[in-house]
């Protein structure tokens, strides 16, 4: 084990898994908690075609994913919102309308030469210097945000409708969240790949919820 760390890749590989399952278990213990655990597998897979149109449009592809899944997020609650249904629904029609968005886009280019299976699979073992410090500058601020929100969330993902009672503003909680989720899917599905960051966002909290006595407890 300690012959395995020693070489430099492998040690980045773990502490890019340990700070990657940190923050998907952070985030997972809200999304069980407000149960929209499709939201995982809606946004992860939603981002397939912010690769897309990174690649067609030349541009950085993690930039891309990242402006694209936040919107994508955002679109989810504001359809939400609008249309008074739950958010499962809207991630359905969102999710299904950007893979669709991404097959257009892989056939507009013209000799694209992209390894597609390393964002379906992640690439843990090549993670790079500067991959560490987005997850982990990623960890903190996501951190900070549920610390400093930590009640308002609380109230809003176990009942919206009495954290609208208490005069928790709802709507930005709402958008918050998924923003936070959709940070978390931008940094760990270089690392991690799009099917298993959807996992990584429901398993650790379903866990939590099943083993743990109170909400507090499901973060240990």
């Amino acid at each position: 084990m300690l012959e395995m760390i020693s070489h430099g890749f492998m040690a980045r590989a773990f502490m890019a898994g340990a700070i990657i399952g940190t923050l998907c278990a952070i985030i997972s213990v809200f999304i069980v908690l407000k149960k929209i655990s499709f939201i995982g597998v809606g946004v992860s897979h939603s981002a397939f075609g912010g690769v897309a149109i990174g690649a067609l449009l030349g541009i950085n592809l993690t930039v891309s994913v990242f402006v694209f899944s936040t919107l994508v997020a955002l679109l989810i609650g504001w359809l939400s919102r609008r249309s008074g249904a739950h958010e499962d629904i809207s991630i359905g029609v969102v999710f299904s309308s950007s893979m669709a968005l991404g097959v257009v886009a892989l056939g507009l280019m013209e000799g694209y030469n992209i390894d597609l299976f390393s964002f379906l699979f992640g690439s843990i073992l090549a993670v790079s210097n500067n991959d560490l410090w987005i997850a982990l500058t990623a960890l903190s601020l996501v951190s900070l945000v549920i610390f400093a929100l930590f009640k308002e969330l609380l109230a809003y993902c176990f009942d919206e409708q009495w954290a609208r009672v208490c005069g928790i503003n709802v709507n930005r909680l709402q958008d918050t969240l998924l923003v936070l989720i959709a940070v978390t899917v931008v940094v760990s599905i270089k690392l991690l790949g799009i099917i298993l960051v959807s996992a990584l966002l429901v398993m650790p909290g379903a866990i939590g919820h099943t083993l743990a006595e109170n909400y507090r407890g499901q973060f240990v």
